[in-house]
């Protein structure tokens, strides 16, 4: 029987290749810990790390992306090698220091690198994983202060799972920033980060200046409620029409019922509008609610997140990871002018012990216009060989609509298959 190239035999082929590879690399995992010397080796052979340690992550990856365009792009082929190895100094009167230098290859070269300067076959797809080496971090803090930290330099920053500001970590180029931070945890379940961000190295190794100040305070009242407060200001130098303020709240919670039972919530709000040297003037909102539960290693979840509009500007999150959210295939990586609303639900669990499974359903549509945008479909396998080792498959389809109230959207074929090993 010939087989058909379809998104779902690619899906299934491409997942039962990563299961097998993971039961064959298993036996030879578990028959030798051959970690421990490494371990002993970069802490410089001790245990205890007195003369600080090395800190070494490789990340091969190919991905694929077959996006529908009236262009002509070919379909991307990337294969990449991310390695980044760091210094973690020892800690001498409550100050320590980390150095960290990445670098990216590009062994295949059959995609468009994107926004950067490297920008590989511009015939094709973009993979926004451009062949580049850079200085990933380079930060001092100081602990000298009970239960507070002051760091400063180039570092990684993810505020509240990364929506407002993460590190867009599953590019193979991180964002970094040049920013002084504050931690602070002096009373009891209140945990309060401040922080300056004077530039951005974005994934594409390019330096953004902005001027952004942020606080974000966070109060666990017992175990099964946790409250947020938010304000970010980000001014950019060079794009005054981006600068924003936005200010918010979120709860969310875990209640336990029983030993095999535990129910989840979120809550969120936020209102964004135009900032210091924007000749904009808007105002937006975004909401967000979750409901799920989980049973014996299962979990169920739906909800919706809005990203409001008013026909013009639409709310934008710039600097979160907004690769997590609103479908792996990166449709809406910027929210369109007519905003987006997103309604989900996602089934994950583990199927053995190491081995996670999950399936993840968006259905977009504009809160302006009533634009239907498509569908999305999201199937991800990963597994975990130790403290150090892992494999993953992921797939997104992204469907998109084509009625009489479409967005005029194409389709979008997306495939990863990756490992990686981290010290």
């Amino acid at each position: 029987m010939k087989f058909q190239a379809t998104p779902k035999g690619l899906l299934l082929a491409s997942l039962s290749s990563a299961i097998l590879a993971a039961m064959a690399l298993q036996p030879a995992v578990a028959a030798y810990d051959f970690t421990q010397p490494i371990e002993n080796a970069l802490k410089l052979g001790q245990e205890d790390a007195k003369y600080g340690q090395f800190k070494v992550n490789l990340r091969y990856r190919y991905e694929m992306n077959d996006t529908s365009d009236a262009g002509g792009k070919e379909k991307a082929h990337a294969n990449t090698l991310r390695a980044r190895i760091g210094y973690l100094t020892p800690k001498f009167s409550g100050l320590q220091g980390f150095v960290e230098y990445e670098g990216n290859l590009a062994m295949q070269q059959d995609y468009h690198g994107g926004k950067g300067n490297w920008k590989g076959d511009t015939s094709r797809d973009v993979v926004a994983d451009p062949q580049s080496s850079e200085l990933n971090q380079f930060w001092l803090s100081y602990k000298g202060i009970p239960d507070t930290e002051i760091k400063g330099g180039r570092q990684r920053i993810v505020m509240d799972g990364s929506r407002f500001i993460g590190n867009v970590g599953w590019r193979q180029m991180e964002q970094t920033y040049d920013a002084v931070t504050l931690t602070n945890k002096s009373i009891e379940n209140l945990t309060i980060k401040a922080g300056y961000i004077g530039q951005i190295q974005d994934i594409f190794s390019r330096n953004i200046a902005v001027d952004a100040p942020y606080l974000n305070v966070n109060y666990k009242f017992n175990k099964n409620i946790a409250v947020s407060a938010y304000t970010y200001l980000i001014a950019y130098d060079n794009a005054a029409t981006q600068s924003t303020k936005t200010f918010g709240f979120n709860i969310k919670g875990s209640p336990k019922l029983n030993k095999d039972f535990r129910l989840h919530y979120e809550g969120a709000y936020s209102h964004q509008s135009e900032y210091v040297n924007n000749p904009n003037r808007f105002n937006l909102n975004r909401y967000n609610l979750l409901v799920g539960a989980s049973y014996k290693g299962i979990t169920v979840k739906t909800g919706v997140e809005e990203l409001g509009s008013n026909g013009t500007q639409s709310f934008q999150t710039p600097l979160g990871t907004n690769h997590k959210f609103q479908g792996w295939a990166d449709r809406f990586l910027a929210t369109p002018a007519s905003g987006v609303r997103d309604v989900t639900f996602s089934v994950v669990g583990k199927v053995v012990d190491g081995t996670k499974l999950m399936f993840v359903y968006h259905n977009f549509h504009s809160p302006v216009g009533n634009t239907e945008y498509g569908n999305e479909y999201d199937f991800l396998i990963t597994r975990k060989f130790g403290k150090h080792f892992q494999l993953l498959a992921k797939y997104a389809f992204y469907d998109a609509d084509t009625g009489r109230n479409s967005a005029g959207h194409t389709n979008i074929n997306k495939f990863w298959l990756q490992a990686s090993t981290n010290f």
